[in-house]
């Protein structure tokens, strides 16, 4: 390869691979279920709060895994450009943005953590009470339907090898 070429040869962005997993993920946030049947407020607050909420449970399973630990930083970027790109679409300019961002972050690790807890425990209650603390619902919402259906997510993340992962259809 001449000097030139490799001057001017970009390499692919490696989250690029994620990308299509980022949709499945964005899609399942927005599952009709979650705001007909579990109460979760369709109002933006509530869709963050279920997208990062989802997107956390994708990271967990991530985590459990030292090859894919990556992967999970990836997703945070895509996940990282999207807000940005939301935020600037919604007015906010430079110096707003970068705190509003890392407020988005920084929620987004504490659904991790009250998920991580909640997805280890057996019983429900624990998992219950991350997702009354961490999602926005309508008057007479459910959790515990939210709680229901975070667990099986998992589940069914959990039973996916890495690279079937990034290419499946996942579903609620």
């Amino acid at each position: 390869m001449s000097l030139f070429s490799r001057l001017f040869t970009r390499e692919p962005d490696p989250k690029e691979a994620l990308r299509p997993l980022w949709h499945q993920l964005v899609k399942v946030a927005r599952t009709r279920e979650l705001y007909a049947e579990c109460g979760v407020a369709d109002t933006l607050d509530g869709r963050f709060d279920m997208l990062s909420t989802v997107l956390a449970v994708a990271m967990l399973r991530m985590e459990g895994n030292e090859a894919t630990v990556p992967a999970a930083a990836r997703l945070t970027e895509l996940f990282v450009d999207d807000m940005d790109g939301q935020l600037r679409e919604s007015g906010l300019g430079d110096p707003t943005v970068g705190k509003q961002l890392g407020k988005l972050v920084s929620a987004l690790g504490g659904r991790c953590g009250a998920l991580r807890d909640g997805l280890a425990e057996a019983d429900d209650a624990v998992l219950i009470a991350a997702v009354e603390r961490n999602v926005s619902f309508r008057e007479g919402g459910s959790p515990a339907c939210v709680a229901k259906k975070l667990r099986a997510f998992a589940a069914s993340l959990d039973a996916l090898d890495f690279e079937p992962l990034l290419a499946a259809d996942l579903n609620l």
